[in-house]
């Protein structure tokens, strides 16, 4: 590359109206990643070619490579229309899904599809829009397109399970999610999803099995370590969850992990630690999603309570048999961009426990 483009400069400097040679020496930046100088050349050569389509569609390109995804826009519109050809609507659309405009989206992505009936990325961003529209339907059809077209469209596979998933089809979900898994074994929102249909089947051991992948994968993934925690309380197994929880927490603390932690303690007696991730879990209020005025008034409560023989006995009232810390499971759509998204943990707000503290103390 370094020949070629001080040959090109060296070229320019004598004569800066050199067209051919400042294209060329854009197109050299933009393949090597030097997105900013060459869009400033592409931008001074668009004074002098404004109706230059390839031109055009070349600075789209650099545009949403520096994230200027509005000018993106513009630069694929004014392509199209000086020369509609697919290349320019297939851009066009991706920054229209971007831009969350997905009626003008899919009327792009159906102009590559015209020419090219065979573009399994055009289906797959089709079954984004129809997803985000809630026409699952033709969601479903045009993912099922693209897996068609391109049988390594992990993310196409991703949001099938999904669908499937949410619609109770969990033989199709698993399905689609072990496809995901055989083209990236290290996907780790896969095996999150796989673990929650084990848990909501009641096959305990193997939702451990998956969670314990997700964090192998993504040890970062805090929804995890929330569904683990409640399946090891449901065997009344421990021990590996407070060495996850406190390895994870050792990297950087997270309010929702030290609530979690706080419940665990708990539920073994240990009173004193109890208290001390409570206090934790309210002083990283940004990471803490349970709702912070309930964990105040079951800090005060424990405290009020330190010493008494009875203190856990008390709560796992609320606590037995299938309500480890929580009744409600919900389950979050999410799109990508994301994923994970399409399901949510289940250990949410530990309402039992909460609801109670907030009777006890009006």
């Amino acid at each position: 590359m370094g020949n070629e483009v001080e040959n090109l400069q060296a070229l320019l400097k004598q004569d800066p109206s050199n067209f051919q040679a400042r294209r060329e020496l854009a197109i050299i930046l933009t393949d090597n990643g030097f997105n900013e100088e060459a869009l400033s050349n592409l931008e001074y050569l668009q004074k002098y070619f404004p109706e230059d389509a390839e031109l055009q569609y070349n600075l789209g390109i650099l545009y949403e490579k520096t994230k200027n995804i509005k000018k993106a826009r513009k630069a694929y519109e004014k392509a199209i229309s000086i020369s509609p050809q697919p290349d320019f609507y297939y851009n066009l659309g991706e920054v229209l899904v971007e831009l969350k405009e997905w009626d003008l989206a899919i009327e792009a992505l159906n102009s590559v599809l015209k020419t090219d009936v065979n573009d399994g990325n055009c289906y797959f961003n089709l079954g984004l829009c129809y997803l985000n529209k809630d026409e699952i339907n033709k969601a479903t059809d045009c993912f099922q397109k693209a897996v068609e077209l391109n049988p390594k469209d992990l993310y196409a596979y991703f949001y099938l399970g999904n669908i499937y998933q949410n619609n109770g089809l969990t033989n199709f979900a698993e399905e689609s999610y072990k496809k995901v898994l055989e083209i990236s074994p290290d996907y780790s929102w896969a095996y999150y999803n796989l673990a929650s249909i084990a848990y909501k089947n009641d096959n305990l051991d193997e939702a451990r099995e998956y969670l314990s992948k997700t964090i192998l994968y993504n040890d970062t993934d805090i929804e995890s370590y929330k569904l683990l925690a409640k399946i090891c309380a449901k065997q009344n197994d421990y021990d590996e969850m407070f060495d996850l929880l406190n390895t994870r927490l050792s990297k950087e603390e997270n309010g929702d992990l030290l609530y979690v932690l706080a419940q665990l303690y708990r539920r073994t007696g240990q009173q004193r630690e109890y208290i001390v991730c409570l206090e934790q879990a309210i002083e990283n209020p940004l990471t803490l999603t349970y709702k912070i005025d309930l964990v105040k008034k079951e800090l005060k409560n424990a405290e009020s309570q330190n010493g008494n023989s009875d203190f856990t006995e008390e709560y796992d009232e609320y606590t037995s048999d299938d309500e480890e810390f929580s009744d409600d499971e919900e389950e979050n759509s999410e799109d990508e961009t994301d994923s994970s998204d399409f399901e949510e943990d289940d250990f949410d707000n530990n309402e039992d426990i909460q609801e109670e503290l907030e009777e006890d103390t009006e």
